[in-house]
């Protein structure tokens, strides 16, 4: 039962990446998924969630307007797209198992996935 984040880069600020979630040893189709990312030195910061049915959203203040959610159940993915990306966005990103709600972002992780690296150069 684990969770692999894929899809970092190096990016110009302004450009793109699609960060991928997948599961393997469970169905992502009941639950939650969560976005996090960390600079060493600096707390984890909840980026973003998707709840299971993919209703509720959330995503963190300075991600509003250029991150977007979405889930693939057939493929037992979740996305992570990125625009407008900012050298601030720079950090290791993680996907977790998690409940979501549209106003707590992501809570109750129980599985982490291994990171992958986003690096946006100015």
């Amino acid at each position: 039962v684990q969770l692999q984040a894929s899809g970092g880069g190096s990016v110009h600020a302004g450009g793109s990446l699609r960060l991928s979630c997948a599961a393997s040893g469970f169905s992502l189709n009941d639950y939650g998924v969560g976005w996090f990312r960390q600079v060493p030195g600096s707390v984890r910061e909840a980026v973003s969630c998707i709840s299971s049915d993919g209703v509720d959203t959330y995503f963190g203040d300075s991600m509003k307007g250029r991150f977007t959610i979405s889930r693939d159940n057939a493929k037992n993915l979740v996305y992570l797209q990125m625009d407008n990306l900012k050298p601030e966005d720079t950090a290791e990103y993680y996907c977790a198992r998690s409940l979501c709600g549209k106003q707590v972002g992501p809570h109750g992780m129980d599985i982490w996935g291994q990171g992958t690296q986003v690096t946006v150069s100015s």
